[in-house]
């Protein structure tokens, strides 16, 4: 985010309220876990308890597109928190972008900022 919105400092609430501004919502997929180290190959999927993402899309009725940083948070997602979902919530454009995670070498820094350009796009 940092990159393509060209944050100058460390600033969070200033970098949180330019996201804002430019109608960007950053939430995790996950409220709760428990893993062993820091990969997502490292948590244990019996612990896993998901943010109330009915409630967050009812009280942000604009949001129309929703992208996942790799593919954990994206079947996190699928799995736990879809199946819940109701009305214009469960019909949402999704999109997986590559993990931004160091440990996802197989990018480069500028291939992962050119895929997450499509944030940029309405």
């Amino acid at each position: 985010m940092s990159s393509l919105f060209k944050f100058t400092d460390n600033n969070y609430q200033q970098n949180a309220d330019l996201l804002i501004q430019n109608g960007i919502a950053v939430w995790d997929v996950l409220k709760t876990c428990f893993r062993t180290g820091s990969l997502d190959s490292d948590i244990d999927n019996s612990t896993i308890v998901t943010n109330d993402f009915q409630q967050f899309f009812t009280h942000h009725p604009d949001i129309s597109r929703v992208f996942f940083n790799g593919a954990k948070a994206e079947s996190v997602y699928l799995k736990h928190v879809l199946p819940g979902l109701e009305g214009t919530a469960a019909r949402l454009q999704l999109q997986r972008l590559p993990s931004t995670s160091p440990a996802h070498a197989s990018m480069s820094l500028e291939q992962k900022k050119s895929a997450w350009r499509v944030i940029l796009i309405e």
